[in-house]
């Protein structure tokens, strides 16, 4: 594609303002009549359609660098001095999009946990952006923070947690990093906002979690202003789950060395593995020990929804607030996540503030007093419109055979003679290329086999013939497949399995005899999500 041509600015008539400013009305360049829009987006509507047919028969994504992409726009040290005309601005941008992305609703994504939009999503967000509401202040919003409000109680009933309250954030991180932020709150015992996280005499406040915790956490205590030091790692079993005895006993020792327990980080679903802690084990501690018990169900949390769903899921009304993503599980457009708590006050105690010029009134919910977002989007559209057109049901069945397509897959694996399963756990199945040379000497092979998954994990990904990340499992690098698309079906995972072992063997022969001396590629990060 060439780079981009900037026409000088021009109206056209019937797209933007009208040509002749009449006496007292603003003439303003960005303005459009209502045929004029009504022309643009029915054109944009029938391209997106068409990619949307069309994208199984896509590539996943480009193997392009960031110099080529770079060059696609044009290198413009500046903003253009004039403008362009709008009809050929979105044609070019669309072409630029579904030519250059890595697309997740692909049926062959199967990467990170990042969902295929649903259709209803993307309209509601283009709705969404029509009316541009702020969902800061219900005066502001006032029936987008209704909608807002019915949204949380229905993710709350979705996953069988107590309606207590809670919003709308960007992704899980957010969500996490709220929960935190409030739970640090009600731990103190000094008034915070007035002496800061730690002041003298005042004891240390602890967080509990395993290494298999996603590092929002990292992230969220060093914005806390708490420190890495402040996590107290808890010891996991073979299934990467936070072992309930060994968080009792750091909570005791650290009582006893005259610190603050503050915050317990149980995993609903791990991104690496899916791996559920036990949370009703778990939230008996917390209750023993009067401790915050915070669940990160970003990816797994809404599996609770479906009727077979693992037993730890049931025990999720147990936790003091939940973190959910429903860009992830429940195919909402990015951005959507949310969080969920037992009592709509803790959020409140940590970030409502009331300088004279916000006059909202109490009368009515103002999000603005539960986080830490003033301006707001309205995120919740997509969620509450998701959720009334499929329902209950319609999530059950499709996030019920995302997991079934996990578990087919991980049996295909066991089925492969150079395959070799590493776990299968909610709709995440990790596994690596075996082959026959290597498997008949495991005692050696482990550094030649994390270089080998290494390079077939490069390879998969340049193919744009699938996607997948990877995982580090009980120290090897493995495959990492996680389904959270309701485009993937069976045939998608069997040309993976082909994919990976055509590639695997092409590896194998390109290395030779000197395989064993291969340094790792570039493709060697755990897991994001």
């Amino acid at each position: 594609m060439a780079a981009i041509h900037r026409a000088p600015y021009r109206r056209e008539a019937g797209m933007t303002a009208p040509r002749t400013p009449q006496p007292g009305r603003r003439d303003a360049p960005l303005a459009m009549t209502g045929d004029g829009f009504r022309r643009l987006g029915h054109r944009l509507v029938e391209r997106i359609a068409e990619l949307l047919e069309d994208l199984p028969g896509r590539p996943v994504t480009r193997d392009e660098s960031p110099e080529v992409l770079k060059a696609l726009l044009g290198g413009a040290p500046s903003v253009p001095e004039g403008g362009a005309d709008a009809a050929a601005l979105l044609d070019e941008a669309a072409t630029l999009l579904f030519d250059h992305s890595l697309f997740n609703g692909h049926p062959s994504f199967l990467g990170y946990v990042t969902a295929s939009p649903a259709p209803i999503g993307i309209l509601a967000d283009f709705l969404a952006s029509a009316v541009n509401a702020n969902t800061g202040a219900w005066r502001l919003s006032p029936i987008a923070s209704e909608i807002e409000l019915q949204t949380i109680d229905w993710l709350a009933d979705l996953v069988g947690f107590p309606r207590g309250g809670g919003l709308l954030v960007s992704g899980g991180n957010m969500a996490n990093i709220v929960a935190l932020l409030a739970a640090r709150r009600a731990a103190a015992t000094w008034d915070l906002r007035r002496d800061g996280v730690r002041p003298d005499d005042a004891p240390r406040l602890r967080v509990y979690a395993t290494d298999e915790t996603h590092t929002w956490l990292q992230k969220a205590v060093d914005l806390a202003g708490l420190g890495g030091a402040c996590i107290h790692w808890i010891a996991t079993d073979e299934q990467q789950r936070m072992r309930p005895e060994a968080l009792r006993e750091a909570v005791a020792a650290d009582r006893a060395a005259g610190e603050l327990p503050m915050l317990v980080v149980a995993t609903a679903g791990t991104v690496s593995t899916g791996a559920l802690d036990p949370l009703g084990a778990i939230a008996d501690v917390c209750e023993r020990e009067r401790v915050w018990m915070h669940v990160d169900g970003c990816y797994g949390g809404v599996a609770a929804c479906v009727p077979d769903a693992p037993p730890p899921l049931a025990e999720l009304g147990r936790a003091d607030s939940l973190a959910l993503d429903p860009h992830k599980w429940l195919y909402a457009p990015l951005e959507a996540g949310a969080l969920l708590v037992r009592d709509r006050e803790r959020l409140r105690d940590a970030f409502a503030y009331h300088p004279p010029y916000y006059h909202f009134g109490q009368e009515a919910t103002n999000f603005v007093d539960l986080g830490p977002q003033n301006s707001r989007g309205f995120r919740a559209l997509k969620v509450w419109l998701a959720l009334r057109q499929v329902g209950r049901a319609g999530y059950a069945q499709m996030i019920g055979e995302d997991m079934r397509l996990a578990r087919w897959l991980a049996g295909r694996v066991q089925e492969h003679p150079e395959l070799e399963l590493a776990t299968q756990s909610l709709s995440i199945t990790t596994f690596r290329f075996v082959p026959a040379e290597l498997r008949a000497r495991p005692a050696d092979a482990a550094a030649e086999l994390d270089a080998l998954n290494r390079e077939v994990l490069d390879r998969v990904q340049r193919s744009g013939a699938a996607f997948v990340s990877n995982a580090v499992v009980r120290g090897r690098y493995v495959l990492r497949p996680c389904i959270v698309n309701f485009h993937t079906d069976e045939r998608a995972l069997g040309e993976l399995i082909e994919l990976v072992v055509r590639i695997g063997r092409e590896v194998v022969a390109s290395w030779g005899s000197g395989a064993r001396s291969v340094s790792p590629s570039r493709t060697g990060t755990t897991t994001r999500r």
